[in-house]
């Protein structure tokens, strides 16, 4: 028997046996019908919400806001430029919401390099209450949002963040978006999660106010991207990040173009942060162990068409019955599309650091590596960024 053959065979079944795994976690944490358990305590919360620009589903993702059952919330909505043409928008909510305790924040207040943290920067100093939620703009909030949150600190977590869930997908390539956001990344948060390794994730950032204070919030500049920083803040203090939801991320149309450059982004924001932990990347999706299967069995003198359909089958049917009772948009060919092409962003994500974030170029570069180093410089150009407000612009 070829040893290289029989290795070949046992890291397929290896990942097979990941890939059952984790659908099958995600399917029991996602199911349709489902019942959240009540928070013991509901305190007063503030929920933040970075808004830049117009989406296709901006008016619902609003009116959701408005929509949370829960007794005392502030609601701070973040832009940044005052032309922006979501504000008109974020106003006539706000007029049919009179008594509501609701404001809109206009402006930047800059911490770092990161466009979006700055513009979440103002509703974090404004902020009124002892538990504060970040949440996306393309977030859809259902009515006991706040409630599974809260339930989820409840269990020891030191913050809570959720995944997205791609709905309402319009046309193949918004399906090819959900393939991605659902069955491939919020499945791998959950099953990483249940095994006590959660990360943050950017839709969602439930905090103490107390972990924010003192510099706490400034922390999550360190990183090019907030979640990561967040991760590795609270990781560094002991304490645990728990998920809750999933919650709906409203897709609406997509181009190619929109759903390659968003992949590309998150890969190389994953790979200047986590650099350990997206090498295993790689081998995501069913392309990789496929080839090694037929090599395996080329080594060992077997048949390949029957035994590689039965992996395929194998490989897939968990994913779809997933699909199926957490009742998201199912498109085999998506799937089929995602999985060719998830080698390729691993490749380009390790290509470069570069990205655009809502049209403005962006680097995913560590802090360290984006600023001069202040021993290098004339004295007088260290005073001056020693004295700016943001050291690292």
């Amino acid at each position: 028997m070829s040893i290289p053959g029989l290795a070949c065979l046992g890291f397929c079944a290896a990942a097979l046996s990941v890939q059952i795994a984790a659908n099958g976690i995600a399917l029991w944490r996602c199911r349709q019908g489902r019942t959240a358990t009540p928070p013991r305590q509901r305190p007063p919360t503030t929920l933040v919400r970075p808004l830049c620009g117009l989406e296709p589903f901006s008016g619902d993702t609003l009116r959701s806001t408005f929509a949370i059952r829960y007794p005392d919330y502030e609601i701070l909505f973040c832009v940044e430029d005052a032309a922006d043409p979501v504000i008109p928008l974020v106003r006539a909510e706000l007029a049919r919401h009179p008594g509501r305790n609701a404001r809109l924040l206009i402006g930047v207040d800059a911490v770092g390099a990161n466009p979006k943290l700055n513009n979440m920067a103002k509703g974090f100093r404004q902020s009124s209450h002892g538990h504060i939620v970040f949440v996306d703009s393309n977030v859809f909030t259902p009515p006991d949002y706040l409630d599974q949150l809260m339930q989820t600190m409840e269990t020891g977590a030191g913050m809570v963040s959720a995944p997205p869930v791609g709905l309402l997908p319009e046309g193949f390539w918004a399906e090819l978006e959900c393939a991605f956001l659902n069955s491939y990344q919020a499945r791998m948060q959950y099953a990483v999660d249940t095994l006590g390794l959660g990360f943050a994730q950017g839709k969602t950032l439930f905090f103490r106010r107390a972990d924010l204070d003192n510099g706490g919030f400034a922390l999550l500049a360190s990183e090019p991207a907030e979640d990561a920083a967040a991760t590795k803040m609270m990781r560094a203090r002991g304490q645990r990040i728990r998920l809750a939801g999933p919650f709906p991320q409203l897709v609406g149309p997509r181009s190619a173009a929109q759903v390659w450059k968003r992949q590309v982004r998150w890969a190389r924001l994953r790979r200047a942060s986590f650099p350990l932990l997206f090498a295993p990347e790689i081998l995501a999706g069913s392309l990789p162990p496929l080839v090694i299967l037929l090599i395996g069995l080329h080594l060992l003198g077997l048949s390949l068409p029957l035994p590689a359909a039965i992996f395929l089958a194998a490989w897939y049917i968990p994913e779809l019955l997933l699909l199926r009772f957490a009742g998201w948009p199912r498109s085999f060919t998506a799937i089929l599309l995602r999985d060719a092409l998830l080698p390729l962003v691993f490749i380009v994500g390790c290509a470069g650091s570069r990205f655009e974030w809502h049209g403005k170029p962006m680097t995913a570069a560590p802090a360290a590596q984006r600023a001069p180093r202040l021993s290098r410089m004339h004295p007088k150009l260290v005073w001056a960024r020693l004295a700016s407000r943001n050291p690292f612009a």
